[in-house]
């Protein structure tokens, strides 16, 4: 959950971690330090409190050095805290260490340091890395790192310096993600690719058990037994712009109106526009694979599990085969009913989100075969999985996750579009009718982008004060409901709730008051006369009702306050489109009060950690 920084190289280390933790705050951000190695010693600077704190108490006077690793903290073992921040040292200061993950053993582990003689200084499960390591250093800083390493039951990416090896940084990792960036005469790291692409196109991605020593000229891979490991260097195709806010206000809105475009990449490969077909190449299974599947398990966390209850609707309609929907921290401790016969889809914007990854191994582990929809390329989700399909949504800042949510939705659909022709489920004629609507689709996201920003910016100013509101809908709008809920909690902090509308005479009701708002998503054909009478048991108690509908819906104005349309598209794709004004509606509303809409809260953007 935290992001890891380092450098060597003939440049002063300082600056270049303090920028690239910068854009790495995402990942958590209650405290943050820096370690940096010169004149035979090492200086550490940290605090509590977000990166520009440390900034100000360096205040133009931070550590002399070329070599360095930085933090920016999630806290998991031990308050927020200037003690508790990292990087952590052992008991003479002769080195320091920065961790993500967590060190299940570290209290069997500490009392052990602790007989030994070590003192420790914070509550984290951290602090017993550097002493492991002063432990078992007799010279080689890789070696001990390998040794300490040995020890630790957990997950990890970290990074360690030694003033008795002042030439070079040491990293490892397990289950938590770390990458190297490889420059010219100098070479970085970082838990991701956004921080060191200012200075590089060129990364490899460590695997699990590998332990990487970084000079100035070289990187050398080792596993945990120390034999070498040779590696395949990735060139990074994104415009370094694409990690910037480009001249928007926040990161959030920034992704938010980068969905037509993510949209349009994620379906780029991926359908005919001759046939009007489906061509889902990484997935490649036949109809007698299909027509042996007899269950579909969706495991997926947060936002990612609501693109999966969109994706159990269409997978289930389009494919005709049952599918469960799991939150991926339940999955693995339910027993969960997985076969060979049984097709896993995984969803993770990151690849590396810590439920998801135990899941995807555990019903690989019962026989099932995994599909992973990611956006990360070899992140360990995808890595693991039998097949991968990449959501191309390229770099996602905001915690609030907004494109890496759509082009989830586009993935899934897809899916159930192209498998579902193979299975015969669906004939040519519907395919090619989704299909005609799917290239449709970049286009109507624009649309709303610019018609109906104001609408919802004005709605959002008018109703920002309330601190209670309500999202309803039916079947795949119930599903986006839930995302544009969760969206308005996490970074405006309204308590907003979603509900099946035809669940509301069922206890709902009570709350629903005079002037509460009411959201009310209604662009399914097939339950619009319902959801006319629950926007009516609402509005009878005097709810102000914002209704989300299809363009040319004049029916609905009669019974609401105000209504955002959509264009009109397959009622299957609808759920691509509706989120956006509820994402924007998130983000006025947000900026209306005063929040912090790119770091919420006790949120950070990748769990890595369970």
């Amino acid at each position: 959950m935290c992001g890891i920084v380092g450098y060597i190289g003939p440049r002063q280390a300082s600056p270049i971690l303090l920028d690239n933790l910068k854009k790495l705050e995402y990942r958590g951000y209650d405290s943050a330090g820096i370690a940096v190695l010169g004149n035979g010693s090492i200086e550490v600077r940290k605090t509590e409190g977000r990166l520009a704190k440390l900034e100000a108490q360096l205040n133009g006077e931070a550590p002399a050095g070329c070599v360095g690793i930085g933090h920016t903290r999630w806290a998991t073992h031990g308050r927020p805290s200037d003690v508790n921040a990292h990087p952590h040292s052992d008991c003479k200061g002769q080195l320091a260490v920065v961790h993500n993950g967590i060190i299940e053993n570290y209290l069997v582990l500490r009392e052990w340091l602790e007989a030994r003689g070590h003192v420790f200084k914070s509550e984290t499960d951290t602090e017993v890395l550097p002493h492991l390591i002063e432990e078992y250093y007799d010279g080689d800083l890789a070696g001990a790192v390998r040794q300490a390493l040995s020890r630790a039951r957990g997950s990890f990416a970290i990074a360690v310096i030694s003033r008795r090896d002042p030439d070079k940084v040491v990293a490892a990792r397990k289950d938590s993600p770390l990458i190297i960036g490889l420059g010219k005469g100098e070479n970085f790291l970082a838990s991701d690719i956004p921080a060191v692409m200012a200075a590089t196109r060129e990364i490899f991605v460590m695997e699990d058990g590998e332990v990487a020593v970084l000079t100035s000229d070289s990187v050398t891979v080792q596993d945990l037994e120390g034999r070498a490991v040779q590696k395949e260097v990735v060139h990074v195709k994104w415009d370094p712009v694409m990690a910037e806010k480009g001249g928007y206000d926040h990161f959030m809105l920034k992704e938010i109106h980068e969905q037509p475009r993510a949209i349009r990449d994620t379906l780029t490969g991926r359908i005919d526009r001759d046939a009007k077909a489906v061509t889902l190449h990484e997935v490649p299974t036949t109809a007698a694979d299909l027509a042996n599947i007899d269950k579909v398990f969706i495991v997926a966390c947060g936002t990612a599990y609501h693109a999966g209850l969109v994706g159990k609707r269409l997978i289930e309609r389009l494919m005709r085969v049952p599918v469960e929907v799991d939150v991926a921290s339940e999955f693995r401790y339910r027993d969960p009913m997985v076969s060979p016969r049984t097709l896993t889809i995984v969803v993770s914007q990151s690849g590396e989100t810590a439920d998801t990854l135990a899941a995807l191994r555990e019903a690989k582990k019962r026989g099932s075969r995994v599909v992973a929809i990611t956006n990360v390329v070899g992140s360990s989700v995808a890595r693991e999985a039998d097949d991968v399909l990449y959501t191309w949504a390229g770099p996602e800042i905001a915690v609030a996750s907004t494109k890496a949510y759509i082009t989830q939705l586009v993935a899934l659909a897809l899916v159930a579009v192209g498998l579902g022709r193979r299975r015969g489920t669906i004939d040519l004629e519907e395919e090619q009718e989704i299909v005609r609507q799917m290239e449709k689709l970049p286009m109507y996201a624009e649309e709303i982008l610019l018609g109906q920003d104001s609408v919802v910016r004005d709605l959002a100013q008018e109703l920002h004060r309330a601190e209670q509101m309500f999202f309803i809908g039916r079947g795949l709008d119930y599903a986006v409901s839930m995302e544009g809920s969760l969206k308005l909690k996490e970074i405006s902090y309204i308590n907003a709730q979603s509900y099946p509308a035809g669940e509301l005479k069922h206890g709902t009701l009570a709350l629903v008051v005079k002037g509460v708002p009411v959201i009310a998503l209604a662009t399914q054909g097939d339950v619009y006369e319902k959801m006319l009478s629950n926007i009516k048991e609402v509005k009878a108690r005097d709810a102000t009702v914002v209704a989300l509908a299809l363009d040319g819906d004049d029916e609905i104005r009669k019974s609401v306050d105000h209504v955002i349309y959509i264009p009109r598209t397959s009622p299957y794709l609808a759920p691509v489109l509706a989120v956006i004004p509820l994402q924007l509606f998130a983000y006025y509303a947000a900026v209306a009060r005063g929040c912090d809409v790119d770091k919420p809260r006790n949120l950070a953007k990748s769990v890595t950690v369970e």
